[in-house]
C-alpha cells in the first residue's frame, strides 16, 4: 500500500489558514492529487490543512475523515533557558546534538528536556492513530515492521503539517523524530510518499519512494514557500 503525507499550504497562522500564495499552491497540487486513485483521505482538523485538502477534494468528489490526533505537534514543554511554556522543537544544534537520547527511535521522547512535557503520551497518541488507520487498511504494527494481513496497492492520503508528519514517519521508519524535526524540511503542500515493501510473504515494511516532492509547484512556474525553514546563513 501507499500511504501519501502532504504538508498544508503556505501558512496565515494568525487565522490559522492559507495566504494567498498558499491558496495558489492548493489549487496546483489538486491538479496532481486528481489523478491519483485514493482509496480515503485523512486530514488534521485545523484550518490550514482542511483548507488545503478542500481543493483536492472538491474536485475528486471525496470527504477526508477528520483525526483530531493529525494536528500539529504543538505540545508544550519547558524552555530550558528561559523556564518558559515552548513547542518541543527547534531547538539549536549546539543544544539537542549534546544530547545522545534525541538520537534514539525508541526513547527520545524521554529525554530530560522533553520529559518537562506530556511528549511521550502524545508521540505515543500520534504512533496508535496512524498504526490503527494501517490496521483498517489490512496492516498490522508487529515489533518494527507490519504484517500484512489483507495486501493490497490502495492509496491513502493525509493532510496534515511538518512536526506531526515527522512523528508518524519517526514510527514508520525507525527514525529518531528529533532527527527528522532538526534536520529534515517539507515545503508547503510537498508530496512525501512511503510504500510497503513485501519481501517475505505476510511480513511488511515501509520505504519512502518521495520526501517533500514540490513538482507540482516547479512544472507550473511557483516557487515553493520556506515556511519553517531557518534562514540559510547567519
Amino acid at each position: 500500500m501507499r500511504i501519501i503525507f502532504i504538508r498544508h499550504g503556505d501558512p496565515d497562522y494568525a487565522n490559522d489558514t492559507l495566504t494567498a500564495k498558499g491558496r495558489i499552491e492548493a489549487k496546483l497540487l489538486s491538479d496532481r492529487v486528481s489523478k491519483w486513485n485514493v482509496k480515503e483521505f485523512y486530514c488534521s482538523p485545523l484550518g490550514r490543512a482542511k483548507d488545503t485538502a478542500e481543493y483536492s477534494l472538491k474536485r475528486m468528489n471525496m470527504e477526508a475523515t477528520v483525526c483530531e490526533w493529525l494536528k500539529e505537534f504543538y505540545y508544550p514543554i519547558k524552555d530550558p533557558v528561559t523556564g518558559r511554556e515552548r513547542i518541543s522543537w527547534d531547538f539549536f544544534p549546539s543544544y539537542w546534538t549534546e544530547m545522545e537520547g534525541m538520537y534514539n527511535k525508541d526513547n527520545w521522547m524521554n529525554t530530560p528536556v522533553l520529559a518537562t512535557g506530556d511528549i511521550a503520551a502524545k508521540a505515543k497518541m500520534v504512533y496508535d492513530g496512524i498504526d490503527g488507520i494501517l490496521k483498517s487498511h489490512g496492516y498490522e504494527r508487529y515489533k518494527n515492521y507490519y504484517k500484512a494481513v489483507k495486501p493490497n496497492t490502495d492509496t491513502i492520503v493525509i493532510f496534515s503539517h511538518l512536526g506531526v508528519s515527522f512523528v508518524m514517519l519517526s514510527h514508520l521508519l525507525g527514525i529518531s523524530a528529533p532527527v527528522l524535526w532538526q534536520q529534515f524540511f517539507i515545503a508547503p503542500t510537498s508530496v512525501t510518499e512511503v510504500c510497503t515493501e513485501e519481501r517475505e510473504k505476510g511480513n511488511a515494511a515501509f520505504r519512502v519512494k518521495k520526501f517533500g516532492d514540490v513538482s507540482h509547484l516547479y512544472t507550473a512556474g511557483e516557487n515553493p514557500s520556506d515556511s519553517g525553514f531557518f534562514q540559510e546563513i547567519f
